[in-house]
């Protein structure tokens, strides 16, 4: 199994420590990248993919992992895109 097969897995089984590192991971295998959005951004990501697709987060701090609602966001997101 590939790591990609491993955190697309993983991020399915809704844990409760998936990292935003992780998610970043797998998201970068899936072809989105981190879209710039300036200084004043904090701690809100946009990844972007070459066909236009959004996918935002708010970066977890103090901690690195995501919250329930997020994974769920992402997972809905992905299989909507049909990339998993």
């Amino acid at each position: 199994m590939s790591k990609k097969q491993k955190l697309i897995k993983r991020l399915q089984s809704r844990p409760n420590d998936f990292t935003f590192d992780e998610a970043t991971t797998l998201l970068s295998m899936l072809g989105f990248s981190i879209r710039a959005s300036g200084k004043t951004s904090g701690s809100r990501i946009a990844f972007s993919n070459k066909e236009g697709d959004l996918i935002r987060l708010h970066k977890p701090h103090p901690r690195n992992e995501l919250k329930k609602y997020q994974i769920d966001d992402v997972i809905t997101t992905l299989k909507d895109l049909e990339l998993i």
